[in-house]
């Protein structure tokens, strides 16, 4: 019990979560990819359900990593571009063993700010985060009865997605010594 409670600890010391995120961007690095940690700041959280039948939460989160929401204008409104990211999804055991889904859909912090201030960027906004988790992780959700739920910011446990991208000029060339235990990428 003792060493389980030390592992414990250890996962949620933010020290050791900074030194494991130094170790991944570079070891990417050396593989030729830029590796960014997206930490999602709590927005609000949508309440649906998935396929009819199983209860799903979507937190609808901010990190400045994003690109920021830009109007275009067109005959007869506006145009928005919502740069996004989405977390693959997972399921949480909850009290008395019942399991809940759970996806987090990240914004840039000022799309946030304007769904605070505007009911129907609000709209937009959960519109939004509902279409990328049905066109990307292949669900369908009950759109009807999904709700904000008041008074709650995040459901589950946090967690930091990364976002990969290419370095320019690709991959440094490994040493060619020959010995190397593991095959080249």
């Amino acid at each position: 019990r003792a060493l389980f409670a030390e592992y414990a600890a250890e996962l949620t010391d933010p020290e050791q979560r900074r030194l494991y995120e130094e170790e991944v961007a570079a070891l990417e690095r050396e593989r030729g990819v830029e590796v960014r940690f997206v930490h999602p700041t709590p927005g609000f959280v949508l309440r649906t359900s998935q396929e009819g039948s199983r209860r799903c939460y979507i937190n609808v989160c901010s990190n400045a990593l994003m690109g920021e929401p830009r109007a275009r204008a067109e005959r007869g409104g506006q145009r928005w571009a919502l740069p996004y990211s989405l977390a693959p999804g997972r399921e949480e055991l909850r009290r008395a063993g019942r399991r809940r889904l759970l996806y987090d859909v990240v914004f840039h912090p000022a799309a946030l700010r304007l769904a605070a201030r505007s009911a129907r960027f609000r709209r937009l906004l959960c519109d939004t985060a509902l279409d990328a988790v049905e066109r990307h992780c292949g669900v369908r959700l009950d759109r009807a009865n999904a709700a904000v739920l008041r008074g709650t910011s995040y459901k589950g446990i946090p967690q930091a997605p990364v976002l990969r991208s290419p370095l320019p000029g690709g991959a440094p060339k490994p040493p060619d010594d020959g010995d190397s235990p593991l095959p080249p990428f």
